[in-house]
């Protein structure tokens, strides 16, 4: 059986030890724990497919997608209308200091010039620079986010693993179905119904005590 090895490139860029700090950001998820909105496991996973499916997963596959197939020329442009849809500030510092990041450790390790963007931009830029599917990049993509989320709420709530894992499991099919749905998508597509996500966000910049940046 033959295993495309960029396929370790993928999980290598998309795992909880590449240093971009994904560990430090809860997308909001401690503000709606702490409000309440997210108690348990159901709710954690109701919560996690509606982000997914209606807020910032679907978005960034879009970004992820069109990153790729855009010129170097026209990356500036993209990433200036990616930063402008960001609901928070929150969310804003979130994919900003993930990209660069990203950005600074795949041009180095990689030998590849990937300026400082927004996460979804670089990975997509840099899916294309090393030639990596952009649909097997978007899949894993909102795989590792669901991952640092269920992550987070471990942290955050009575979560136990087997109901962490569980729901990431459950979610896994939806990460495949978004990448796809994602492909031919453009900046008119790019819309958002997961408002409460976006006033959890907006709430966590003055919650305390908080653990996490988002």
């Amino acid at each position: 059986m033959h295993i495309d090895p960029r396929l370790l490139t993928l999980t290598q860029w998309l795992s909880p030890a590449y240093p971009v700090g994904s560990f430090a950001f809860s997308h909001g998820l401690e503000s709606a724990i702490a409000n309440g909105w997210v108690s348990d496991e159901a709710t954690l996973k109701a919560w996690l497919q509606d982000i997914l499916t209606h807020g910032t997963g679907k978005s960034d596959a879009a970004w992820i997608h069109m990153a790729y197939n855009s010129t170097a020329s026209d990356l500036d442009d993209l990433n200036a209308q990616a930063i402008a849809f960001a609901p928070s500030k929150e969310r804003l510092r979130e994919s900003i200091r993930q990209g660069a990041a990203f950005a600074r450790v795949t041009s180095e390790v990689w030998q590849i010039d990937l300026p400082n963007l927004m996460l979804p931009i670089a990975l997509g830029r840099a899916a294309r620079l090393v030639d990596l599917d952009p649909t097997a990049t978007a899949t894993l993509y909102l795989h590792a986010f669901l991952s640092n989320l269920t992550s987070a709420a471990q942290r955050l709530m009575p979560l136990g693993q087997t109901g962490a894992q569980r729901v990431l499991a459950q979610l896994t099919p939806d990460c495949t179905t978004i990448a796809q749905a994602a492909t031919e998508l453009t900046p008119d597509d790019i819309t958002s119904s997961a408002f409460l996500s976006d006033i959890a966000a907006m709430q966590h910049e003055t919650l305390e005590p908080r653990l996490f940046q988002s």
